[in-house]
């Protein structure tokens, strides 16, 4: 069974002959993942690290993750990568309720970049990308036909790292490597990207380069929602239209960044003094001293 997606909702409005796609952010276009009441418990301590998560992610919309070290982010993440359950609550990703489905599948509609993940470091980056294609962490030779390589490295060039295709992974930069590992990533084509702070220990030069790329990612490919887990607001690209904000294992605030990206309110996600400016669809936070 391939994972797919829930049909929108119908409309009683009075229907064109010629429909208009839904703007990103429409209740109208397809939820891809929905988190209702969830918690999560530590069961051997009882620590609880989620409590009564609510969020909703559509197609096309582009989410940021944001929070203090510790406040559940790579958990909700874990959450809707179908890589984990939840205590209490329901997670539906690409239509499918975890617990009811088997998750194997699952994941492989859902497309996740970390620092965790193990690829070899002596294999080309072309070879990396071909191993999205198997979700496997050594090459499965016999399982890449002409057009599935031919695939690997049109996604090389749209991450703008085509000249990488023939280098050892363990030799690029941290901002080609992330390239080459969101490339992986797509070659499933999901529907979902999970982003699990790409841009760790980024030279500035390397962060803009991935910020670059997932701009130009968002606008070719309308239909991909991402999240993105990420410490700075500078690491967010103009792209990004959504932000949730959480704190001890809860959220904050959530909507269009323009409301959740305030001073106020990530001053009361972070304990200290925050000020937030914006130029350019780009963001910045600054952190005053403590009165």
């Amino acid at each position: 069974m391939t994972p797919t997606q829930p049909s929108a909702p119908q409309s009683s409005a009075p229907q064109s002959s010629e429909p208009q796609p839904a703007a990103p952010g429409s209740p109208h276009r397809p939820v891809i993942a929905a988190l209702a009441g969830v918690g999560v418990r530590r069961y051997t301590t009882g620590q609880v690290i989620l409590d009564g998560i609510d969020w909703t992610v559509r197609a096309g919309e582009h989410w940021a993750l944001l929070g203090a070290n510790g406040a559940g982010k790579t958990t909700v993440l874990r959450l809707i990568g179908a890589l984990m359950f939840p205590t209490t609550g329901t997670v539906e990703v690409l239509g499918h309720r975890l617990g009811r489905v088997d998750v194997r599948e699952l994941r492989a509609a859902i497309g996740l970049v970390s620092g965790a993940q193990k690829v070899p470091q002596d294999a080309t980056a072309h070879t990396v990308v071909l191993t999205g294609a198997t979700g496997t962490v050594q090459p499965l030779w016999r399982r890449y036909d002409d057009a599935t390589r031919e695939r690997a490295g049109q996604l090389l060039a749209e991450l703008d790292c085509k000249e990488l295709a023939d280098r050892p992974f363990g030799v690029c930069s941290g901002g080609q490597r992330a390239r080459i590992l969101i490339a992986r990533a797509l070659m499933a084509d999901p529907s979902l990207l999970l982003l699990d702070e790409p841009f760790n220990a980024l030279d500035l030069p390397s962060r803009e380069d991935l910020i670059d790329a997932l701009h130009r990612l968002a606008a070719g490919r309308p239909e991909l929602a991402t999240v993105t887990v990420t410490h700075h607001l500078e690491e967010l690209s103009p792209a990004i239209g959504h932000a949730v904000l959480l704190r001890e294992g809860r959220v904050q605030a959530r909507g269009p960044v323009a409301e959740v990206l305030t001073g106020a309110r990530m001053t009361a996600c972070f304990g200290r003094p925050i000020e937030v400016s914006r130029h350019e669809g780009r963001w910045l936070a600054r952190s005053g001293r403590r009165a």
